[in-house]
């Protein structure tokens, strides 16, 4: 365990004797900003504890809980079984609590939490206890799936609560040094420290909105909703994930870019909704065949694929095959980078977009708008003996498509949740699955597949979109 130390202690050495070590350290930045290798022993004897002490009062642990109901047998939820022994026949149903454990962080003296919705998804009661082993019931004010970021509310009287300050998270840099403070395993609060490995990493494969801070800094499971702390002691990102093959820490794990973390909770403090800004267009990643055959010496941005009318990019300029690649002077490398930018600047502004256009540059100002709602989403829930039953379905607008990420809405009617263990469950729907025709009827609005879906009938012929493909099927009624 010391060779590595002693390996550091030799650099160091090293570049206090080299002659050329002041320019050295012009390269690297002046002492100060926590930007510079330490420059004597004394230096390596520092401590976090100060910057432990003073933010760790605002991380709290989450302890969410849900009632399931479940069946002694395993037959009963088979529509088989079920039509000889009916509802009775396999027992009284059971319930049970299923409990969660994550980490949360207070953002702001009246009481608002910020931890992952994975945490708290589909909770029937949540609980915070604070670093004091005070424990409050707390509100889910706002979740959203897609960022993988809830906001809760606790009330504790009129006594301030500690609170952890945001930090911009795009002035971190590979190499800083970086704090996660969580609850792993459920063991208490532990704190572990790293370096930032990456930034701005994408296409990890955890959540819609894939924009990471990547660390090394031990993260378990439990971490979940903590902070992750830079060394000014403000919150520069919420620990959301690992790249684990054990279940343990690999030294890879990801966290929400505070920029994200604090739009979520301002729109949490204000009405409680989250809007997206709305593009109007498909994209399409720049590979290597595609940069090679537009002149490109390397892959980058994103190809504009279709503009739809009246959208922001058509009220932009932007054209079918132009390239989009930075916003606001932040380089763009894929369409996860560019919906996190533009999400970060939120509705009611402009974002400035170099575009490359026939092997020029060019500069658009794209308006940041929310997708309409129209049609309305009308919301329908399927029962009954079909193979549709446990179904939630809505109109599809450019609202609901941006939410679920299915590209150019055509209309329709969509899936936008499925009940567990329901008949359509085991049938296989999933959310974002688009109901084109049932039993050779076309399907225009939820009006028009709740008055088919509730005619009786021994088969169902189902036409269903999912991402660019049909599928087409007959089951039994």
């Amino acid at each position: 365990m010391m060779r590595p130390v002693l390996l550091l202690l030799s650099l160091v050495l090293i570049v206090s004797a080299d002659p050329a070590s002041a320019q050295l350290r012009g390269q690297l930045g002046e002492p100060g900003r926590f930007r510079s290798p330490p420059q004597s022993m004394e230096q390596l004897k520092f401590s976090f504890s100060p910057i432990v002490k003073a933010v760790s009062p605002a991380v709290v642990n989450v302890y969410a809980s849900r009632n399931v109901r479940q069946m002694p047998s395993p037959f009963a939820n088979d529509p088989f079984f079920r039509r000889f022994f009916g509802d009775q026949g396999f027992g009284v149903p059971q319930e049970r609590v299923q409990r969660s454990l994550g980490s949360g962080v207070i953002v702001s003296a009246d009481g608002l939490i910020v931890t992952n919705n994975h945490v708290i998804a589909d909770a029937d009661a949540v609980r915070v206890a604070l670093n004091d082993r005070r424990e409050f019931e707390a509100e889910i004010v706002l979740k959203d799936e897609k960022t993988d970021l809830a906001v809760l509310r606790i009330k504790a009287g009129n006594e301030p609560l500690p609170f952890m300050q945001f930090d911009d998270s795009d002035g971190l840099e590979v190499g800083d040094i970086v704090l996660a403070i969580g609850n792993p395993f459920g063991v208490g609060q532990t704190v572990t420290s790293g370096i930032v490995s990456a930034i701005a990493r994408t296409q990890v494969g955890v959540g819609d909105m894939g924009f990471f801070i990547q660390t090394d800094a031990a993260i378990n499971p439990g971490n979940s909703g903590g902070a992750l702390v830079d060394m000014d002691g403000r919150l520069v990102g919420i620990n959301s994930s690992i790249y684990s093959r054990s279940g343990g820490s690999n030294g890879i794990g990801f966290a929400i870019p505070a920029n994200m973390v604090r739009v979520v909770v301002r729109s949490a403090a204000g009405d409680g909704v989250l809007r997206r800004p709305w593009l109007g267009a498909q994209l399409e990643p720049v590979t290597p065949e595609i940069a090679e055959s537009l002149g490109y010496d390397r892959p980058v941005g994103v190809l504009v694929a279709q503009v739809e009318k009246k959208g922001p990019a058509a009220k932009a300029g932007l054209n079918t095959g132009d390239v989009i690649v930075s916003v606001d002077g932040h380089e763009i490398i894929d369409d996860n980078a560019l919906r996190y930018r533009l999400m970060t600047l939120g509705i009611g502004r402009s974002a400035e977009l170099a575009v490359r256009r026939s092997g020029k540059q060019m500069t658009v100002s794209l308006p940041l708008e929310a997708a309409p709602e129209m049609p309305p989403r009308q919301r329908v829930d399927l029962t009954g003996r079909t193979p549709l039953a446990g179904i939630s379905a809505v109109n599809l607008s450019p609202a609901v498509a941006e939410e679920l990420s299915l590209g150019d809405p055509q209309g329709g009617v969509v899936v936008s949740a499925v009940e567990d263990g329901s008949p359509a469950a085991r049938v296989g729907f999933k959310r974002g699955d688009i109901i084109r025709a049932i039993n050779g009827s076309a399907i225009d609005d939820t009006k028009s597949l709740k008055r088919i879906a509730d005619q009786p009938s021994r088969y169902w012929d189902l036409e269903i979109q999912r991402g660019n493909q049909v599928f087409r099927s007959r089951l039994a009624g």
